[in-house]
C-alpha cells in the first residue's frame, strides 16, 4: 500500500523527515518496507529555460530541419537544430541546455549534448511538451504565451512538485490503516497530536428523480448509503487531483472515478459510480443471484456467479459485483450525465469469499476483506458529493439514502492492568495504557484501581480481545522502549531430533537424482471428478473458496496428479520415465481433517533409452521393487519384509512391513486408472508414509573392518507351493541361522513343465562366513541340513538334489 508524505499532512502536521516518519510507522506496526522520491514532473525541469526565437532558417543540408538561433538570456546567442513544423522567429520556446537530462513521457531519460547535426553545430535543443514530460503531444514544439525574461527557469512556468511515498506492508489485521486517515490515526496516538478530518459543505437537493434503494441481503451489506446527482460534465480531472493519484500510482482515468478513488485514498472508503441511464426502474436492488448467472464485469470478462455473490443490480440485471468488480455496461462513461453515487459497508467474508472465487484483487476488495469503518458510508458520500459538484458541476438530485437496519456496536472487552503487566513484561502506568487507548480511538469505561473496559469502534473490527488491547497499548508505548535483563536467559534449552526430515529429504533427493530419477512437485488440489470416478483414497476435503471447479478438491492420492504428469511428458514423446516425489494427501475421518506426507516412486516405459552396446526391455515390477528396496538399504532400513497385498490401486503388488508395521506399498499401477488417464503403457507405483521412513531410518553409520575369512556359498533348490513368498523363504533362513548366515540370493525360478500343478521351484545361495575362523565343511553341512529341515517342515518344501 502506498501512502504519499504531503498527502499525510493533510490530516496531521508533521514536521519530522519523511526518513523519521517511515522509522515511526515500523515502530507502530505499519512496516515501511520503502520509501520513494517522485516528482510531478520528472527531473523536476532542471536545465530547462524560457528561451526567445531571434532567427529561423533553412538547414542548408536537410529539408526537414531548420537552424535557429536562441536568447536564453546568456551573453550570446544559442544556435540550435530544430525539427519541429511549427518553430519560427519571434517564439518564446522552452529550451534545455546542454548537459540537462530530458525525462520524455514513456521513454528513458537521455542527456543534451552539444553536437553536429547534418554539419551544423547545435548547442541545446527547443522542446515538446512530450520530450520533457509534461503531456503527449509530439506535433511541434512548445509555444509559450508568456513575458518571463529570457532564462527564467522553467520549473516557474509549470508547478513541478515532488513527494515521497511510503511503501507500507499492510498485515490482513490492519483494516484500520488502509487509507491516509487510518496512518494519521497512528501518528496522532504516537506525537499525542490532533488529526484534521476533512470537511465539506452541505450542497442543497434539488429533487431529481431520485434514485430508489432496496437491500435484500442485509447480511453481506449491513449498511449501503448512496446519492443521485444529475447534470455532471464528465471530463480530465484538474491538475491537483491528478497528481495527488499519480503520486501513489494510480492512472487518472475522469473526474468522476478519479473522486472516488481519492475519497476511498483519503479516508479509506471505496465507493462506486454507477451512469444513472444503464439503472432501469431507476431502482438499485443489492442482492444475490442465482447461481452459474453470467455477468461481464469491467475487463470484459463473462464471469459465472456463485449464489453467493453479492451484487448491485438494476430491475433487469446486475450492474456491479459488490465491493470487488464493476461491470461494463454500468461505468461512468464520456456521455455520463447523471450519476448514482454508493458509499457501502460490505462484509469482509462474502467480499474475500467472491474475490478468491473470481481470482480478483482490487482496491476496493483489498479493504473490503480487511473490513471497513461501517459508520464512514456517509462522511465519504459527502466528501465525494461536494467534489464532484465542485469539478463535474451538476446538482444534488437526492438526499442521501442511508440503508442500515440494525447498528454495529462497538465491542466491549473488560480487562485488568495487571494483564497487561504480565504479558508486557514491565508496569507501565495505568494512566498511561488509559492515554494510549484513547488516543487510538478506543474509549474505556467503568474504570477502577484494578482495571476498565475498552469500548473498541467498529472499525478497529480486529480487536476483539484483551491481548489485542495489550497490543495495541505496546505498538505505541514501543516495543524498543521494554528493557531487555542482561541476565535473561532460559532454564531449559529444547530437545531437538536427531533426525531431521528435510535433510533427510535432500540426501534421499541426492540419492535418486544420482540413479537417473527426476523429482516432480505437483498441485495439492485436484479435480472432483477423479475422485468420483476412481474412488482412490479416503474421504476428500472439499475446497470452499474454489479458485476453479477443476481443482475442488484436495488430493486423497498423489496418483492423482502424478499420472497427469505422467500423461503429459508422453504425449510430448517422453516415455521412459522415473520420477519420484515428496507430497501429502488430504482426507477426513471421523469429522476430523487429516494430512498425511507420502514418498512416491514411479517407473513406466523402457529400462534406458535404445544405444548400440544392449538392447533395450521394458521396465517391470522388479525394477521397482530394486529400488525401492535401494531406498530402504540407503535409509540403513534393512530388518523389513514385504508381503502380498490388495490395493485400490494396484493390479498385483507387495506391501512393506517394518517392525510389524505396513508403511508403504509397491506394485503395477491398475489397467483401468491408466486408461482413465489415456495412459497406454504400464505404469510401476510405490507409495511410503513419509514419517515412517524417518523414523525407522538410521542416522548412523556403522564401519567394520573386513573379513580375512572367506565367504561360502551353497545352493539349494525348492520345489514349493506357489502361494509361498521369496520373503517368507528369506525369513524363516535367517530366523533359523543367525550366526553365519549372510545373505541369500535368488538366481533362479521355475514354472512348468516338470512341475505339479500349483507349484513352482526356486533356486536359492546361501551365503556363510564365520568372521573368527574358516568354516570347516562339517560346520557348512551342519547349517545347510538344518536349514533343509526347517524348510520342509515350515513351508512343505521338497529339495530337489
Amino acid at each position: 500500500m502506498k501512502i504519499s508524505y504531503n498527502w499525510l499532512k493533510d490530516f496531521i502536521d508533521i514536521n519530522d523527515t519523511p526518513e523519521k516518519i517511515g522509522d515511526i510507522l515500523t515502530e507502530t506496526g505499519l512496516e515501511v518496507e520503502g520509501l520513494e522520491y517522485v516528482e510531478k514532473i520528472p527531473g523536476g525541469l532542471e536545465g530547462l529555460v524560457v528561451g526567445e526565437v531571434k532567427s529561423c532558417i533553412a538547414h542548408p543540408n536537410a529539408d526537414k530541419l531548420k537552424l535557429t538561433t536562441v536568447d536564453v538570456g546568456a551573453d550570446e546567442l544559442l544556435p540550435i537544430v530544430c525539427g519541429a513544423p511549427n518553430v519560427a522567429e519571434g517564439q518564446k520556446v522552452v529550451v534545455a541546455l546542454v548537459n540537462s537530462t530530458l525525462y520524455p513521457t514513456g521513454g528513458e531519460p537521455f542527456k543534451i549534448k552539444k553536437s553536429k547535426i547534418r554539419g551544423e553545430v547545435s548547442q541545446g535543443m527547443i522542446c515538446a511538451e512530450d520530450e520533457i514530460g509534461i503531456g503527449t503531444s509530439h506535433d511541434g514544439i512548445i509555444i509559450l504565451d508568456s513575458d518571463k525574461p529570457n532564462g527564467t527557469p522553467a520549473n516557474e512556468l509549470y508547478e513541478t512538485g515532488s513527494d515521497y511515498v511510503f511503501e507500507i506492508g499492510l498485515t490482513p489485521n490492519r483494516g484500520d490503516a488502509t487509507s491516509h486517515l487510518g496512518t494519521a490515526r497512528d501518528l496522532k496516538a504516537y506525537f499525542d497530536q490532533p488529526i484534521k478530518v476533512p470537511t465539506a459543505p452541505f450542497h442543497q437537493v434539488e429533487a431529481d428523480r431520485p434514485i430508489k434503494v432496496t437491500v435484500e441481503n442485509s447480511e453481506a451489506c449491513p449498511r449501503y448509503s448512496a446519492a443521485t446527482i444529475r447534470g455532471v460534465k464528465v471530463g480530465p480531472s484538474p491538475d491537483w487531483l491528478q497528481w495527488r493519484l499519480k503520486a501513489i500510482g494510480l492512472s487518472p482515468i475522469n473526474n468522476i472515478v478519479d473522486i472516488t478513488n481519492y475519497v476511498m485514498m483519503s479516508i479509506g472508503q471505496p465507493m462506486h459510480a454507477f451512469d444513472a441511464a444503464d439503472i432501469t426502474g431507476d431502482e438499485v436492488i443489492v442482492k444475490t443471484l442465482p447461481s452459474d448467472s453470467l455477468f461481464t464485469t469491467l475487463d470484459e470478462v463473462e464471469r459465472k456467479l456463485h449464489e453467493n455473490d453479492l451484487m448491485i443490480c438494476n430491475k433487469e440485471e446486475g450492474m456491479c459485483i459488490a465491493g470487488v468488480f464493476g461491470g461494463i455496461k454500468s461505468g461512468i462513461k464520456e456521455t455520463t450525465t447523471d450519476i448514482f453515487l454508493e458509499s457501502a459497508h460490505f462484509s469482509d467474508e462474502y467480499v474475500r469469499a467472491t474475490a478468491m472465487r473470481h481470482s480478483l484483487s482490487t482496491d476496493a476488495s483489498f479493504r473490503f476483506e480487511r473490513g471497513t469503518d461501517p459508520e464512514m458510508t456517509i462522511p465519504a458520500l459527502h466528501m465525494a458529493v461536494d467534489l464532484i459538484l465542485t469539478i463535474a458541476g451538476g446538482h444534488l438530485a437526492s438526499e442521501y439514502m442511508d440503508v442500515y437496519p440494525e447498528k454495529i456496536k462497538p465491542v466491549e472487552i473488560p480487562t485488568t492492568y495487571r494483564n497487561f503487566h504480565r504479558l508486557i513484561g514491565i508496569d507501565i502506568a495505568h494512566e498511561r495504557i488509559i492515554k494510549i487507548l484513547n488516543l487510538l480511538d478506543i474509549e474505556t469505561k467503568e474504570v477502577t484501581e484494578v482495571g476498565f473496559t475498552a469500548v473498541v469502534p467498529p472499525y478497529r473490527s480486529e480487536v476483539t480481545r484483551e491481548a489485542d488491547l495489550v497490543e495495541e497499548v505496546l505498538r505505541i508505548y514501543g516495543i524498543n522502549n521494554i528493557p531487555l535483563d542482561e541476565s535473561f536467559s532460559a532454564g531449559h534449552l529444547a530437545d531437538f531430533s536427531e533426525k531431521e526430515p528435510y535433510k533427510l529429504q535432500e540426501q534421499l533427493s541426492q540419492y535418486l537424482s544420482g540413479t537417473g530419477f527426476s523429482e516432480i512437485q505437483t498441485n495439492s488440489l485436484t479435480n472432483p471428478k477423479y475422485y468420483e470416478d476412481l474412488k482412490l483414497g479416503e474421504e476428500p476435503v472439499e475446497i470452499m473458496n474454489k479458485s476453479s471447479e477443476d481443482l475442488g478438491y484436495m488430493k486423497t492420492s498423489l496418483l492423482y496428479t502424478a499420472l497427469e504428469s505422467v500423461r503429459h511428458n508422453i504425449n510430448r514423446k517422453q516415455k521412459n520415465l522415473k520420477f519420484f516425489e515428496f507430497g501429502k494427501v488430504y482426507f477426513k475421518k471421523n469429522e476430523k481433517f487429516k494430512e498425511t506426507p507420502q514418498f512416491a516412486i514411479y517407473l513406466t516405459g523402457n529400462k534406458q533409452e535404445e544405444n548400440w552396446l544392449e538392447p533395450t526391455s521394458k521396465t517391470t515390477f522388479f525394477d521397482l521393487s530394486k529400488t525401492v528396496f535401494s531406498v530402504l538399504n540407503h535409509l540403513k532400513i534393512r530388518t523389513f519384509k514385504t508381503t502380498p497385498v490388495t490395493d485400490e490401486n494396484l493390479e498385483y503388488g507387495l506391501q512393506i512391513e517394518v517392525k510389524n508395521k505396513v508403511i508403504g506399498a509397491l506394485g503395477k499401477v491398475k489397467t483401468k486408472i491408466t486408461r482413465y488417464y489415456d495412459i497406454k503403457q504400464e505404469v510401476f507405483y510405490s507409495v511410503i508414509k513419509w514419517p515412517d521412513l524417518v523414523k525407522f531410518s538410521e542416522t548412523e553409520t556403522h564401519f567394520e573392518e573386513l573379513s580375512k575369512y572367506p565367504e561360502v556359498r551353497r545352493d539349494l533348490s525348492l520345489v514349493l507351493d506357489k502361494n509361498v513368498s521369496y520373503g517368507e523363504i528369506e525369513e524363516i533362513a535367517l530366523k533359523t541361522e543367525k550366526n553365519l548366515l549372510n545373505r541369500i540370493n535368488v538366481f533362479s525360478v521355475y514354472e512348468g513343465e516338470n512341475l505339479e500343478s500349483g507349484k513352482k521351484s526356486y533356486a536359492l545361495s546361501f551365503f556363510l562366513q564365520d568372521k573368527t575362523k574358516t568354516l570347516t565343511d562339517k560346520v557348512i553341512d551342519k547349517v545347510m541340513n538344518k536349514l533343509i529341515t526347517i524348510f520342509e517342515k515350515e513351508v512343505g518344501a521338497i529339495i530337489r538334489k
